[in-house]
């Protein structure tokens, strides 16, 4: 079972979902407000900051199996404050129900890792290696440590998960889970946003995707008015832009520290989040009628929605505080 905090739901069962805006009535408006709000842009907490927020989750994790059934919003909290660099590896696996999943399942890891692989699934996990954060010290070698545990966990997950097997989107998203945490933890990681956190995401007809992306039309419409209207004159669904963003958890399209604060959230709230990242993503691309003068057609529209990383910057409050201030409300 997923822990309570995520509030994903089932490809097949999820509720539709709204967005209340309460910063204004125009995409414009709502990011002043946001940019008063956040005007001054931090590189990061001061260390005493760091400290106090790590004492905090040091004490929720002695006691958390009290927290959870009982101060869910203590949690939701830190959350938003973004969990400390250090305790992500413990985080997010009690987050996401990870940990739990690996007490149920004590030495099946060990056991699908022992295991040999199917060939096919060999040569095409092989393929991708290097293409996961080829520019971190961490994926640089071909016999290095990072690349030879993406390999372990990607490898197990196409054994634990024989029938669905291995995506290409899973490689970046296990590649960060390994960036900060061990393999063990990470393969469960990996298997909780594949099978309860994003259901339907990686099988082979995307179905999970395909969902997500018809609802972020509706998200657009609500939040950002101008620029969905930009977007069907100009004949651009948000499959188009959007399938990379959702299935590699915009691993590719963020600076790598807001990244992580937007996977804090991700795994606090679920699915959500992504949707409200698309959509600051959107707005930060097409809020402005003058962006939207730039963009005279598709294939203009389409090259600055996949060059958005522009639009956000490393350690950005602001960003984090826009997602924050979009509430998705269940019908």
């Amino acid at each position: 079972m997923p822990s309570s905090f995520n509030h994903s739901g089932s490809s097949s069962g999820r509720k539709l979902i709204y967005i209340v805006q309460q910063t204004g009535e125009t995409c414009q408006n709502t990011y002043l407000v946001i940019h008063v709000l956040c005007c001054v842009r931090s590189l990061g907490p001061p260390p005493e900051l760091v400290r106090q927020r790590e004492a905090k989750w040091i004490k929720i994790i002695d006691q958390w199996d009290r927290i959870l059934s009982k101060k869910s919003s203590k949690v939701k909290v830190q959350c938003q404050k973004g969990i400390p660099a250090s305790l992500r590896a413990k985080c997010w696996p009690l987050l996401c129900g990870a940990a739990n999943r690996m007490k149920q399942h004590e030495n099946l890891y060990e056991t699908l890792d022992e295991q040999p692989a199917l060939q096919s699934w060999v040569d095409v996990i092989e393929r991708d290696l290097d293409r996961q954060f080829p520019f971190h010290e961490m994926f640089q070698s071909k016999d290095g440590h990072g690349q030879r545990g993406l390999f372990r966990v990607l490898k197990a997950y196409t054994q634990y998960q024989p029938d669905e097997g291995y995506c290409q989107a899973q490689g970046p998203v296990a590649a960060v889970l390994l960036m900060n945490m061990p393999a063990q933890e990470a393969f469960w990681c990996l298997v909780q946003i594949s099978e309860q956190y994003l259901p339907g995401y990686y099988s082979p007809l995307l179905e999970g995707v395909l969902f997500d992306a018809a609802m972020l039309t509706w998200v657009l419409k609500k939040t950002c008015p101008a620029a969905h209207k930009h977007l069907q004159n100009h004949g651009v669904e948000p499959l188009m832009f959007a399938t990379d963003w959702l299935m590699c958890l915009f691993t590719r399209h963020l600076p790598f520290n807001t990244l992580l604060r937007v996977w804090d959230l991700f795994f606090c709230y679920g699915v959500r989040v992504l949707l409200q990242v698309a959509a600051v993503l959107v707005r930060r691309v097409l809020g402005r009628a003058e962006q939207r003068k730039q963009c005279q057609g598709q294939m203009e529209t389409l090259e600055k929605l996949r060059g958005v990383k522009e639009q956000v910057h490393d350690e950005d409050d602001e960003f984090i505080a826009e997602v924050r201030f979009l509430h998705l409300i269940g019908l």
